[in-house]
């Protein structure tokens, strides 16, 4: 009896170290759990601030970019005048393309019209904008008007120009208008006589504003000042 009394007070003296050790671990365990969330969260939080502060100069720099690659702006102005769908009668039918009149100035005495066809309208307007620059032409502008009244023909269409005072604008209407707005010409009366077609009134305009003649020509032509002509 008293052995097995001694094997019992063993078993129950066992049982209660294994629990004690066991509590013991699972204490330790979640203190070691413990540090290691507040080491990878501490961890975290550097990280975040990190790439808060990358994000922050990467949007610096990207911000800057875009001031570094703006490139001036164009002196020169582009106005559309028509767009017109036109036919090619060939051997097996029609070719359908598109025909663009644009006027190209600065708005500083220089101005040109293009005209090109193509299949698509975007590469017919590019075209004729290239046609455009490559025929340019100065205008002499005496103050803010032409020098003298003169008329241009072009084709069946005529155009005819006459000088105005301060502050009477551009009398002028369609095609004939754009050209003398992007010329830089701010006062001028204008009509136009003959055929109505956008084409032929600005070539008309064109032919007109290249044929002026300046008062310093006129002068030395006459052997005189620009004041005594006026005068």
């Amino acid at each position: 009896m008293k052995e097995e009394k001694i094997e019992n007070l063993i078993e129950e003296s066992t049982a209660e170290n294994v629990e004690i050790v066991e509590e013991v671990t699972e204490s330790a365990t979640e203190e070691k759990v413990e540090e290691v969330v507040e080491e990878s969260a501490e961890e975290n939080v550097t990280v975040l601030k990190g790439s808060r502060q990358r994000g922050r100069s990467d949007n610096k720099s990207r911000k800057k970019r875009p001031d570094q690659d703006e490139k001036p702006p164009s002196e020169w102005t582009e106005r559309v005048v028509q767009i017109r769908r036109v036919t090619k009668v060939v051997k097996g039918g029609k070719k359908l393309s598109f025909r663009a009149i644009v006027i190209v100035g600065n708005q500083k005495g220089q101005v040109g019209v293009g005209c090109a066809k193509a299949a698509e309208v975007i590469i017919a307007i590019q075209k004729a904008i290239a046609d455009g620059r490559k025929n340019l032409i100065t205008v002499p502008i005496f103050k803010t008007t032409i020098p003298h009244p003169i008329i241009g023909r072009s084709g069946a269409g005529s155009v005819m120009l006459r000088p105005a005072s301060q502050g009477t604008g551009i009398i002028a209407g369609g095609a004939v208008r754009s050209v003398l707005e992007l010329a830089g010409i701010e006062n001028i009366l204008c009509k136009s006589l003959g055929s109505k077609s956008p084409l032929n009134a600005t070539n008309a305009a064109l032919e007109a504003l290249k044929n002026l003649t300046p008062f310093k020509d006129i002068a030395k032509k006459r052997g005189k000042t620009i004041a005594e002509i006026l005068n």
